[in-house]
């Protein structure tokens, strides 16, 4: 087996620049489906790691998803507002130990503009349930406060005493900017990879005043921690069913999942694309070797004339495959992760989708002893053509 081995080398060196073009597209499909499984898993990761520590969000009634989507990620719009009554209502329970106002509707140059009490940077975590850390100054104390997230200073070079001031609405040009009322910037948050990056934040008692009001109408939502977990799950009844005002409050946990099952099916779809890839350039590569039969029943013949076996030429055929795939199955899941790893930094500040750097796995293990798999099957075509191939029918003069 060894000389075959070596055999196939050379023969596939005489070949090289045939067989540099197969290793490349076979390459290039398997490392798209590796970028594809790693955004996705990527993807899933920081969907999971955006909110942690917190028992329910509570908002207006509305789907969960929805919920979530407004008040977590920066999404959307709510239905309506919910009142105070019902807020505090929730903040003075005996089995509530923190809570957390959540106001959204104004913006800054596109970014959103979030509302809350100084209590959001005590108990907001993330990841692993890590707190909120600045990276530079300190929270807002007064009115003329804003804290920005990290990718809203790096955007626009904005640095602690910065002026700013908020739109009514949202988009790049907001629908009024609040000239009367600006704000400077008094604190920058340390980067999460979550949506709190791309947020302007100010107090309460700021948006109310912008808008004219003593107190605010109304909030979008607000965060709840328990200071029991065996409460949770009461609690969240209890809300569901409350007569007084259509509330919905929701378990983070469960409605992320249920947000990544609306989009697993363009998820999946993705992953089937890629996968077809992979056995399109699996059957480049045997459309390949077959091509090069006609050439190399010569070689084949003078192979047989100097004492190999037909089982010999089969299983030359056979290694060439083999080599050919795991040399492009290895070369596309390193350029895979190589790729992924140098864009890091671009994914994490362009979409906030933070990638832990990690080595090949057990998935690209798979995918290589797959691809190598499906191109030894596919290689029994053209190695059972050539252990067909009589000595004669190379050796003899065409005309």
């Amino acid at each position: 087996m060894k000389p075959l081995a070596s055999l196939a080398v050379r023969s596939i060196w005489n070949r090289r620049g045939t067989a540099t073009l197969t290793v490349f597209a076979l390459a290039v499909s398997v490392m798209l489906l590796t970028g594809v499984e790693l955004l996705r898993t990527g993807a899933k990761e920081s969907f999971a790691r955006t909110i942690s520590g917190t028992d329910l969000i509570v908002g207006a009634r509305s789907g969960p998803v929805n919920l979530l989507l407004y008040s977590v990620f920066r999404i959307g719009e709510p239905i309506s507002n919910l009142s105070w009554d019902s807020y505090r209502l929730v903040e003075n329970h005996p089995a509530v130990a923190w809570t957390v106002p959540i106001a959204l509707g104004d913006s800054h140059r596109g970014y959103r503009v979030l509302g809350t009490s100084d209590d959001y940077f005590s108990h907001y975590r993330y990841g692993e349930r890590r707190p909120l850390e600045f990276s530079e100054g300190h929270a807002f104390a007064d009115e003329q406060d804003a804290v920005l997230g990290a990718e809203v200073a790096h955007a626009f070079g904005y640095s602690i005493g910065t002026d700013i001031l908020l739109s009514h609405g949202i988009g790049e040009v907001g629908f009024h900017e609040h000239e009367e009322h600006g704000f400077h910037v008094v604190g920058i948050l340390a980067p999460t990879g979550t949506p709190v990056d791309r947020t302007v934040h100010v107090s309460l008692e700021a948006l109310a005043e912008i808008h004219g009001s003593e107190e605010m109408a109304g909030l979008t939502a607000f965060l709840v921690g328990m200071k029991s977990k065996d409460s949770v799950l009461v609690m969240q009844r209890a809300l569901n069913e409350y007569r007084q005002e259509a509330l919905t409050a929701v378990i983070p946990g469960v409605a992320l999942q249920q947000l990544w099952q609306v989009v697993g099916v363009a998820d999946r779809a993705l992953f089937l694309v890629a996968a077809l890839v992979v056995l399109a350039g699996l059957i480049g590569m045997l459309a390949m070797i077959l091509a090069s039969m006609g050439e190399r029943r010569r070689e084949m013949a003078v192979l047989r004339a100097v004492g190999a076996r037909p089982v010999h030429v089969f299983l030359l055929l056979l290694i060439e495959a083999v080599l050919l795939a795991a040399t492009g199955a290895v070369a596309g899941i390193l350029a895979a992760h190589f790729a992924l790893a140098g864009a890091a930094s671009w994914l994490a500040s362009r979409y906030g989708m933070f990638l832990s750097p990690q080595g090949p796995g057990l998935f690209d293990l798979l995918v290589a002893a797959a691809v190598i798999l499906a191109a030894a099957l596919a290689g029994l075509l053209p190695a059972w053509l050539a252990y067909r191939n009589a000595l004669t029918d190379g050796l003899a003069v065409r005309t």
